[in-house]
């Protein structure tokens, strides 16, 4: 449990993960409106299950759930969030807006969640360099990264391009 938020979280393995060969892994947070209630605001509910998806088809692999929802603003903080961005701001801006940082979340209690299944080498499906960097900074090695484009849809073409231009995701043809 992280210290911090007090908040339980999740590993998910399948398949022998330990045996120090690059695992295929997500290092997914929580977005109850995308996991769960299946939003098209985002990308996430379609990037978890796809994810989930690529792990059982190779027969092997980790997926890290964090509790760490919007971004790390929490689930009330997220919907006041959305109706800033009904009103025209950006996810950035809504953010901003609200007080927070755009992206507040963590990844520090990664490594010990991997440490304890003897994983240090990723093949990390994401499209955030900066949780490629995070995870190096904890120790980890990232030997590839797997883009994770799902769910492209009329309702979140701009949440993508935001993503990409302000938060630097590798999102590819985002204009």
């Amino acid at each position: 449990m992280e210290q911090t938020s007090r908040k339980e979280h999740l590993a998910l393995t399948l398949g022998e993960v330990g045996n120090g060969e690059p695992v295929l892994a997500r290092i997914h947070s929580e977005c109850l409106t995308g996991d769960a209630l299946f939003s098209q605001r985002c990308d996430c509910g379609a990037q978890l299950e796809n994810a989930l998806k690529r792990i059982a088809t190779e027969g092997r692999g980790v997926l890290l759930y964090l509790r760490q929802e919007g971004r790390g603003i929490g689930l009330v903080a997220k919907v006041q969030a959305y109706r800033l961005q009904d009103g025209g701001a950006d996810t950035v801006q809504a953010n901003h807006e609200l007080g927070f940082d755009a992206d507040q979340r963590s990844y520090t209690n990664c490594q010990p969640m991997l440490s304890h299944f003897g994983i240090d080498r990723l093949r990390l499906m994401t499209n955030n360099p900066r949780k490629i960097e995070a995870l190096q900074k904890q120790g980890l090695t990232v030997v590839e990264r797997v883009p994770l484009v799902v769910n492209r849809n009329p309702f979140n073409e701009r949440y993508l391009h935001t993503k990409a231009s302000k938060l630097g995701h590798l999102i590819p043809d985002i204009d």
